[in-house]
């Protein structure tokens, strides 16, 4: 039994690719339209899983002529070619963020049987495959293969920089191997800042296994968060996989549950920023020491008046946004160590004006924050920064 995928993230491809081999399933996969028609030509499979949105060839410089596809969702032409070009039965899947309803009816109008809207689980996947064209014999014996399986295929690929320096003993390897291994779609760069301790070798071992979800960018020099993230967002915005990129603590003193909350509200809304916000509400676990609340309330105050932004909490170590966004503020080096976030800001208002940039902007409050000791600023640190923001000020002004 021979199946092939179509889609043009690769985290997707793989998960998917192993998912259906551990269950038996012969597997072939392209990542745009024309590879995707001339890979089922030569490998004539049973079932064919598709994208809707995708490229229709990896090569810019491919002439074709546009009007001959179909523009608002080209993996429709896969359908297209295998029933009325070579009037085949083979059955068609769309899996796909796609929600349209006149692109779906399209969809099936020109053959296509079946539907899966992502997130939507592997077994699910499973299931459906097998209920098309049956089961398949299992030729990998040493493949775990657990049919209750929970994890996910997102509804796009988001790419997460964990900043790192002397993390050797605040990394919790389990959690990040937990969440990349239910959570198909998402991939953390750790970034380590020229870290003194044995932090690389932890990332390594962390790593291992999970290369497909977890990659270390290394800087041989410490050169501070700002410049470790800064580092990092562009080392992701460079690849074409990610739809979204963001990042977070090490210490994940903000966690993964409301960095996908973020993740939703980005994918579901046109905000081409979500900054988390540890905005003390009924329901909500922010905690902090009672002195450092007090001077992060004072420093958010001279924030925001020198922002001209209502922002109730830019420091927050929690931010997903466009490679838009990437591309406009992070080419250049940030003037501070620990408000690169206010620079963020600073540099959008500079390039969308004042009015624009806060129409780009959602602050969501966070679910759950928590302090965590060996936090690497400290209250001498907490005075510097008062003279940072007037530095900022005047350099953005």
């Amino acid at each position: 039994m021979k199946v092939l995928i179509v889609d043009d993230q690769t985290l997707v491809l793989l998960s998917l690719k192993k998912w259906l081999t551990d269950l038996g399933y012969e597997v072939q996969t392209a990542s745009n339209v024309v590879d995707a028609i001339t890979e089922y030509d030569k490998f004539l499979p049973n079932l064919v899983i598709t994208d809707m949105n995708m490229p229709i060839m990896d090569d810019s410089n491919y002439s074709y002529n546009q009007d001959a596809f179909i523009e608002d969702a080209p993996g429709l032409e896969i359908v297209k070619h295998i029933k009325k070009e070579n009037n085949d039965n083979i059955p068609v899947m769309f899996l796909s963020g796609n929600t349209t309803e006149d692109i779906i009816s399209r969809g099936f109008e020109l053959g296509a049987v079946d539907y899966m809207k992502k997130p939507v689980s592997l077994s699910e996947i499973g299931a459906r495959v097998k209920r098309l064209i049956g089961a398949a014999k299992i030729y990998n014996t040493n493949a775990v293969i657990d049919l209750n399986n929970n994890r996910y295929i997102q509804k796009g690929c988001v790419g997460i920089v964990i900043p790192c320096y002397n993390e050797e003993k605040r990394l919790l390897g389990e959690e990040f191997k937990t969440f990349v291994r239910k959570n198909l779609g998402y991939h953390i760069c750790f970034v380590n800042d020229g870290s003194k301790d044995k932090t690389l070798e932890v990332l390594h071992e962390l790593r291992k296994g999970h290369e497909d979800y977890i990659s270390i960018y290394n800087c041989e020099k410490n050169g501070g968060k700002a410049e470790a993230v800064r580092l990092g967002m562009l080392h992701l915005a460079a690849q074409n996989e990610y739809d979204y990129i963001g990042f977070l603590d090490a210490d994940l003193s903000t966690d993964f549950d409301d960095f996908q909350d973020l993740t939703t509200t980005i994918f579901t809304t046109d905000f081409q920023i979500v900054s988390g916000s540890r905005m003390s509400r009924m329901g909500a676990n922010i905690t902090k020491e009672s002195a450092r609340a007090i001077i992060s309330k004072t420093i958010n105050f001279i924030i925001r008046k020198t922002l001209g932004m209502e922002i109730n909490d830019t420091q927050c170590g929690a931010k997903i946004m466009t490679k838009e966004i990437i591309e406009s503020t992070f080419q250049d080096k940030f003037l501070t160590k620990w408000l690169f976030d206010v620079e963020i800001f600073m540099r959008m208002k500079k390039v969308y004006g004042s009015k624009k940039a806060q129409e780009l902007i959602c602050e969501q409050p966070l679910k759950r924050w928590i302090h965590a000791d060996g936090s690497k600023l400290s209250m001498k640190d907490s005075v510097k920064i008062v003279g940072q923001i007037f530095q900022i000020a005047i350099h953005y002004r």
